[in-house]
Protein backbone atom coordinates (compact mmCIF):
# COMPACT_ATOMS: atom_id res chain seq x y z
CA UNK A 1 0.00 0.00 0.00
CA UNK A 2 1.32 2.97 -0.91
CA UNK A 3 2.30 6.08 1.47
CA UNK A 4 -0.72 9.10 1.54
CA UNK A 5 1.41 11.81 0.11
CA UNK A 6 1.18 15.42 1.66
CA UNK A 7 -0.80 18.07 0.00
CA UNK A 8 0.06 21.78 0.48
CA UNK A 9 -3.32 21.87 1.61
CA UNK A 10 -2.00 19.74 4.72
CA UNK A 11 1.63 21.24 5.03
CA UNK A 12 0.04 24.61 5.46
CA UNK A 13 -2.76 23.48 7.85
CA UNK A 14 -0.32 21.45 10.22
CA UNK A 15 1.97 24.60 9.51
CA UNK A 16 -0.56 27.15 10.44
CA UNK A 17 -2.09 25.23 13.49
CA UNK A 18 1.38 24.70 14.97
CA UNK A 19 2.15 28.19 14.81
CA UNK A 20 -0.65 29.26 16.21
CA UNK A 21 -0.34 26.83 19.09
CA UNK A 22 2.73 28.30 19.72
CA UNK A 23 1.74 31.75 19.68
CA UNK A 24 -1.15 31.00 21.88
CA UNK A 25 0.96 29.63 24.68
CA UNK A 26 3.17 31.93 24.53
CA UNK A 27 1.13 34.62 24.87
CA UNK A 28 -1.04 32.91 27.81
CA UNK A 29 2.04 32.20 29.86
CA UNK A 30 3.16 35.46 29.30
CA UNK A 31 -0.17 37.01 30.41
CA UNK A 32 -0.58 35.26 33.83
CA UNK A 33 3.17 36.16 34.55
CA UNK A 34 2.05 39.77 34.05
CA UNK A 35 -0.64 38.80 36.32
CA UNK A 36 1.69 37.09 39.01
CA UNK A 37 3.90 39.50 39.00
CA UNK A 38 1.47 42.50 39.95
CA UNK A 39 -0.03 40.17 43.14
CA UNK A 40 3.56 39.17 43.59
CA UNK A 41 5.55 42.59 43.13
CA UNK A 42 9.45 41.57 43.31
CA UNK A 43 11.14 44.88 45.18
CA UNK A 44 14.47 44.13 43.38
CA UNK A 45 12.16 45.20 40.06
CA UNK A 46 12.72 48.48 39.70
CA UNK A 47 10.80 49.53 36.88
CA UNK A 48 8.14 47.07 36.82
CA UNK A 49 5.10 48.14 34.64
CA UNK A 50 1.91 46.25 34.92
CA UNK A 51 0.12 48.27 32.47
CA UNK A 52 3.02 47.75 29.58
CA UNK A 53 2.39 46.63 26.37
CA UNK A 54 2.99 43.14 26.95
CA UNK A 55 -0.46 42.78 28.53
CA UNK A 56 -1.86 44.20 25.43
CA UNK A 57 -0.04 41.98 22.75
CA UNK A 58 -0.25 38.82 24.71
CA UNK A 59 -4.08 39.72 24.89
CA UNK A 60 -4.44 40.70 21.37
CA UNK A 61 -2.30 37.42 20.04
CA UNK A 62 -4.74 35.27 22.25
CA UNK A 63 -8.04 36.44 20.35
CA UNK A 64 -6.38 35.98 17.05
CA UNK A 65 -3.82 32.92 17.28
CA UNK A 66 -5.87 30.40 19.92
CA UNK A 67 -9.48 30.62 17.55
CA UNK A 68 -7.30 29.94 14.57
CA UNK A 69 -5.60 26.84 16.27
CA UNK A 70 -9.14 25.64 17.13
CA UNK A 71 -10.60 26.11 13.82
CA UNK A 72 -7.28 24.40 11.83
CA UNK A 73 -7.63 21.70 14.09
CA UNK A 74 -11.45 21.04 13.71
CA UNK A 75 -10.19 21.02 9.84
CA UNK A 76 -7.19 18.65 10.44
CA UNK A 77 -9.14 16.11 12.18
CA UNK A 78 -12.16 16.43 9.83
CA UNK A 79 -10.14 15.69 7.03
CA UNK A 80 -8.61 13.04 8.88
CA UNK A 81 -11.95 11.41 9.67
CA UNK A 82 -13.27 11.35 6.07
CA UNK A 83 -9.66 10.18 4.86
CA UNK A 84 -8.41 7.54 7.52
CA UNK A 85 -4.78 7.24 5.73
CA UNK A 86 -3.95 11.22 6.37
CA UNK A 87 -3.65 9.74 9.84
CA UNK A 88 -0.05 8.45 8.60
CA UNK A 89 0.95 11.53 6.80
CA UNK A 90 4.79 12.45 7.75
CA UNK A 91 3.76 15.93 8.71
CA UNK A 92 1.11 15.08 11.15
CA UNK A 93 3.58 13.09 12.97
CA UNK A 94 7.06 15.28 12.70
CA UNK A 95 4.30 18.29 13.83
CA UNK A 96 2.88 15.61 16.95
CA UNK A 97 6.16 14.38 17.77
CA UNK A 98 7.81 17.37 17.56
CA UNK A 99 5.27 19.46 19.55
CA UNK A 100 5.80 16.34 22.22
CA UNK A 101 9.14 16.83 22.49
CA UNK A 102 9.22 20.51 22.88
CA UNK A 103 6.73 19.90 25.77
CA UNK A 104 8.46 17.60 27.76
CA UNK A 105 12.18 18.99 27.69
CA UNK A 106 10.04 22.61 28.68
CA UNK A 107 8.87 20.26 31.55
CA UNK A 108 12.10 18.44 32.02
CA UNK A 109 13.77 22.02 32.31
CA UNK A 110 11.03 23.55 34.30
CA UNK A 111 12.11 21.10 36.89
CA UNK A 112 15.77 21.58 36.77
CA UNK A 113 15.23 25.25 37.31
CA UNK A 114 12.91 24.46 40.38
CA UNK A 115 15.43 21.98 42.18
CA UNK A 116 18.44 24.28 41.12
CA UNK A 117 16.40 27.82 42.82
CA UNK A 118 15.33 25.35 45.19
CA UNK A 119 19.29 24.53 46.68
CA UNK A 120 20.25 28.03 46.27
CA UNK A 121 17.43 29.36 48.61
CA UNK A 122 15.88 31.47 46.12
CA UNK A 123 12.15 30.24 46.07
CA UNK A 124 10.02 32.86 46.00
CA UNK A 125 5.57 32.70 45.38
CA UNK A 126 6.25 35.08 42.53
CA UNK A 127 8.56 32.41 41.06
CA UNK A 128 6.86 29.17 42.43
CA UNK A 129 3.93 30.18 40.56
CA UNK A 130 5.70 30.78 37.66
CA UNK A 131 6.92 27.11 38.08
CA UNK A 132 3.94 25.65 38.57
CA UNK A 133 2.15 27.56 35.77
CA UNK A 134 4.71 26.42 33.39
CA UNK A 135 4.55 22.25 33.99
CA UNK A 136 0.91 22.71 34.27
CA UNK A 137 0.33 24.11 30.77
CA UNK A 138 3.37 22.59 29.31
CA UNK A 139 2.27 19.02 30.84
CA UNK A 140 -1.25 19.69 29.55
CA UNK A 141 -0.01 20.46 25.86
CA UNK A 142 2.17 17.03 26.13
CA UNK A 143 -0.37 14.98 27.03
CA UNK A 144 -2.83 16.19 24.89
CA UNK A 145 -0.64 15.51 21.96
CA UNK A 146 0.88 12.36 23.22
CA UNK A 147 -3.25 11.49 23.15
CA UNK A 148 -3.63 12.62 19.63
CA UNK A 149 -0.70 10.50 18.37
CA UNK A 150 -2.40 7.39 19.86
CA UNK A 151 -5.60 8.09 18.00
CA UNK A 152 -7.59 8.97 21.17
CA UNK A 153 -9.33 12.42 19.97
CA UNK A 154 -9.66 11.10 16.60
CA UNK A 155 -11.53 8.10 18.19
CA UNK A 156 -13.68 10.32 20.86
CA UNK A 157 -14.21 13.79 18.74
CA UNK A 158 -16.97 14.64 21.90
CA UNK A 159 -14.14 14.67 24.42
CA UNK A 160 -12.43 16.91 21.74
CA UNK A 161 -14.70 18.96 21.92
CA UNK A 162 -15.48 19.67 25.55
CA UNK A 163 -11.42 19.79 25.71
CA UNK A 164 -11.57 22.78 23.18
CA UNK A 165 -14.69 24.18 24.87
CA UNK A 166 -12.88 23.95 28.55
CA UNK A 167 -9.73 25.59 27.24
CA UNK A 168 -11.73 28.66 25.38
CA UNK A 169 -13.54 29.44 28.68
CA UNK A 170 -10.10 29.13 30.68
CA UNK A 171 -9.02 32.05 28.03
CA UNK A 172 -12.11 33.99 27.86
CA UNK A 173 -11.44 34.35 32.03
CA UNK A 174 -7.50 35.27 31.66
CA UNK A 175 -8.24 37.84 29.00
CA UNK A 176 -11.05 39.31 30.95
CA UNK A 177 -8.75 39.64 33.94
CA UNK A 178 -6.53 41.31 31.41
CA UNK A 179 -8.85 43.98 30.62
CA UNK A 180 -9.64 44.41 34.76
CA UNK A 181 -5.72 45.19 35.51
CA UNK A 182 -5.35 47.23 32.08
CA UNK A 183 -8.98 49.10 31.68
CA UNK A 184 -10.83 48.91 28.26
CA UNK A 185 -9.61 50.49 25.17
CA UNK A 186 -11.18 53.87 26.00
CA UNK A 187 -9.45 54.22 29.55
CA UNK A 188 -6.20 53.09 27.93
CA UNK A 189 -6.47 56.23 25.64
CA UNK A 190 -7.42 58.59 28.24
CA UNK A 191 -4.10 57.62 30.33
CA UNK A 192 -2.65 57.92 27.51
CA UNK A 193 -3.51 61.65 27.21
CA UNK A 194 -2.88 62.14 31.07
CA UNK A 195 0.90 60.45 30.58
CA UNK A 196 1.37 63.04 27.42
CA UNK A 197 -0.08 65.83 30.06
CA UNK A 198 2.79 64.79 32.81
CA UNK A 199 5.11 64.84 30.22
CA UNK A 200 4.22 68.12 28.78
CA UNK A 201 4.39 69.66 32.33
CA UNK A 202 7.31 68.31 32.85
CA UNK A 203 9.02 69.79 30.19
CA UNK A 204 7.67 72.98 30.87
CA UNK A 205 9.32 72.93 34.56
CA UNK A 206 12.93 72.24 33.04
CA UNK A 207 12.14 75.38 30.75
CA UNK A 208 11.25 77.45 33.68
CA UNK A 209 13.71 76.64 35.25
CA UNK A 210 16.17 77.06 31.84
CA UNK A 211 14.59 80.84 31.72
CA UNK A 212 15.60 81.51 35.17
CA UNK A 213 18.84 80.40 34.92
CA UNK A 214 19.49 82.34 31.87
CA UNK A 215 17.56 85.47 32.64
CA UNK A 216 17.30 85.56 36.56
CA UNK A 217 13.62 85.85 36.38
CA UNK A 218 10.64 83.74 35.70
CA UNK A 219 8.51 84.62 32.62
CA UNK A 220 5.21 86.25 33.08
CA UNK A 221 4.22 83.70 30.81
CA UNK A 222 4.26 80.71 29.04
CA UNK A 223 4.69 82.36 25.53
CA UNK A 224 8.08 83.99 26.69
CA UNK A 225 9.55 80.20 26.45
CA UNK A 226 8.79 80.07 22.48
CA UNK A 227 12.54 80.08 20.93
CA UNK A 228 12.72 80.03 17.09
CA UNK A 229 16.39 79.20 17.54
CA UNK A 230 15.86 75.90 19.42
CA UNK A 231 12.52 75.61 17.80
CA UNK A 232 11.19 75.16 21.48
CA UNK A 233 7.15 75.13 20.91
CA UNK A 234 5.10 75.44 24.34
CA UNK A 235 3.26 72.25 24.13
CA UNK A 236 -0.90 72.67 24.50
CA UNK A 237 -3.30 70.21 26.31
CA UNK A 238 -3.69 67.58 23.49
CA UNK A 239 -6.90 66.43 24.59
CA UNK A 240 -8.35 69.88 24.31
CA UNK A 241 -6.10 72.04 22.48
CA UNK A 242 -5.78 74.93 24.89
CA UNK A 243 -2.76 76.15 27.41
CA UNK A 244 -1.81 75.00 30.40
CA UNK A 245 -2.39 77.35 33.27
CA UNK A 246 0.51 78.55 34.71
CA UNK A 247 0.95 81.37 37.51
CA UNK A 248 4.08 82.68 39.11
CA UNK A 249 5.32 84.65 41.91
CA UNK A 250 9.00 85.76 42.16
CA UNK A 251 10.80 82.07 42.61
CA UNK A 252 7.25 79.94 42.28
CA UNK A 253 5.55 78.34 39.89
CA UNK A 254 2.50 76.80 39.21
CA UNK A 255 1.71 74.31 36.23
CA UNK A 256 -2.22 73.23 36.16
CA UNK A 257 -3.17 70.70 34.08
CA UNK A 258 -7.27 68.95 33.56
CA UNK A 259 -6.99 64.67 34.46
CA UNK A 260 -9.32 62.03 33.00
CA UNK A 261 -7.95 59.35 35.30
CA UNK A 262 -6.61 59.19 39.11
CA UNK A 263 -2.61 58.06 38.49
CA UNK A 264 -2.16 54.55 38.43
CA UNK A 265 0.12 52.81 40.92
CA UNK A 266 3.10 51.70 39.06
CA UNK A 267 4.60 49.14 42.33
CA UNK A 268 7.95 48.75 42.89
CA UNK A 269 8.76 51.48 40.57
CA UNK A 270 11.88 53.15 42.26
CA UNK A 271 12.41 56.61 40.71
CA UNK A 272 16.07 57.01 39.01
CA UNK A 273 17.77 60.68 38.78
CA UNK A 274 17.47 62.78 34.92
CA UNK A 275 20.58 62.69 33.85
CA UNK A 276 20.59 66.68 33.87
CA UNK A 277 23.48 69.95 32.89
CA UNK A 278 26.31 69.69 35.45
CA UNK A 279 26.07 71.45 38.35
CA UNK A 280 22.07 70.86 38.64
CA UNK A 281 20.47 68.90 41.55
CA UNK A 282 17.47 67.02 40.17
CA UNK A 283 15.77 67.02 43.07
CA UNK A 284 12.74 69.08 41.39
CA UNK A 285 12.45 66.11 38.82
CA UNK A 286 11.98 63.89 41.44
CA UNK A 287 8.95 65.97 42.82
CA UNK A 288 6.09 63.55 42.24
CA UNK A 289 3.29 64.20 39.48
CA UNK A 290 0.75 62.12 41.06
CA UNK A 291 -2.99 63.60 40.58
CA UNK A 292 -6.60 62.93 40.61
CA UNK A 293 -9.05 63.36 38.39
CA UNK A 294 -10.01 66.86 37.15
CA UNK A 295 -8.02 69.95 37.15
CA UNK A 296 -4.38 69.85 39.10
CA UNK A 297 -1.94 72.05 40.57
CA UNK A 298 1.78 71.50 41.02
CA UNK A 299 3.79 74.44 43.26
CA UNK A 300 7.26 74.28 42.55
CA UNK A 301 9.59 76.49 43.98
CA UNK A 302 13.10 76.99 42.06
CA UNK A 303 16.42 77.17 45.18
CA UNK A 304 18.81 79.73 43.56
CA UNK A 305 21.47 77.63 45.32
CA UNK A 306 20.86 74.43 43.65
CA UNK A 307 19.99 76.46 40.31
CA UNK A 308 22.29 79.04 40.34
CA UNK A 309 21.52 81.82 37.76
CA UNK A 310 24.27 81.13 34.49
CA UNK A 311 27.55 82.91 34.68
CA UNK A 312 27.25 86.01 32.02
CA UNK A 313 30.20 86.03 29.63
CA UNK A 314 31.33 89.56 28.91
CA UNK A 315 30.89 90.89 25.73
CA UNK A 316 33.61 92.39 24.05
Amino acid sequence: MDKPKVTPKDFFLWLGAMVALYSSVVAFLTLTFQYINTAYPDPLQYSYDPYSGSIRFAIATLIVAFPLFLILMRLIRKDIIAHAEKSDLWVRRWALYLTVFIAGCTVAGDLVTLIYYFLDGEVTMRFALKVVMIFLVVGAGFLHFLADIWGYWIKYPGRAASVGIAVAVLLVVTIGSGFYIIGSPMDARLYKFDEQKVADLTNLQWQLINFYQQKERLPTALAELQDPITGFMVPMDPQTGESYTYATDKLSFRLCATFNKESRPMPNTVARPTMLEPGVDGDISMSPWNHGVGEMCFDREIDPERYPPYKKTPML
